[in-house]
Formats: C-alpha cells, sequence, structure tokens
C-alpha cells in the first residue's frame, strides 16, 4: 500500500509515517513508479508505535518493543530490556508527577494563607 493509506488509516500524516521509518517502527520500499510502498502490517504496527508515547514511553524506546508491534503490544509479555525501559519512564513520570504536585501545592497554599480557607475560583 502506498504510504498515504496507513497514514489515512492510523491518522497520521505521510510525513510522520517517514519519521517512524527513520525511527524503525515500520518499513517501506520504493515501487517502480517511484512511490514508497509500506507492507500491510503497517497500520497496526502505526498505531502500537504511537499508543506507546501516549504511556510515557519515547520513540526511541519503541525500539525495545518492535518484536511485539505487530499484535497486542500490552497483552505480549515484555522482554527483560522492554521491563527496563518501562520501570525507567515510570520513574521519570513519577518525579515529573511529585514535581507538578509540590508546584501545585505551593501555589494553592498562598491563596489560603491570605483568606484562610480553601481556594476559590473567580468569577
Amino acid at each position: 500500500m502506498r504510504i498515504g493509506e496507513p497514514a489515512g488509516a492510523t491518522g497520521t500524516t505521510a510525513r510522520a509515517l517517514r519519521h517512524y521509518e527513520q525511527a524503525g517502527p515500520i518499513t517501506s520500499e520504493r515501487a517502480p513508479h517511484g512511490y514508497r510502498v509500506c507492507a500491510e502490517g503497517a497500520v497496526v504496527r502505526v498505531r502500537n508505535s504511537r499508543s506507546l508515547p501516549a504511556a510515557g514511553l519515547t520513540l526511541d524506546d519503541v525500539r525495545v518493543f518492535l518484536p511485539c508491534l505487530d499484535g497486542d503490544v500490552a497483552g505480549t509479555p515484555p522482554s527483560d530490556k522492554g521491563l527496563r525501559v518501562a520501570w525507567q519512564r515510570l520513574a521519570v513520570l513519577d518525579e515529573r508527577i511529585a514535581t507538578r504536585t509540590e508546584a501545585r501545592d505551593r501555589l494553592a497554599a498562598a491563596p489560603r494563607r491570605k483568606t484562610g480557607g480553601p481556594i476559590r475560583p473567580a468569577d
């Protein structure tokens, strides 16, 4: 299938697919007419590749999961390397959440000190 077909089927662009191609999750070949042609499994691979960053993984991290991108990523037992990457990303997310929570608490403390009560949204 030409590169525009998996792009349309996955809600992405041909440019994004070329980026995925450079990163490794998908491959394509040049047809005799010069168009890029992706394998039939490209749609599943792109959908799975897009779901992993939504879970906090980087596109570089996705390379670790290449063997399971053709099926149910969540249902496939992770490799030891996959588990290490997941734990590393979880630690990063936990740190970000803690930092944001601390900032929120500092911001919430100022109106409480001024009003002596809970935060009230402005009208």
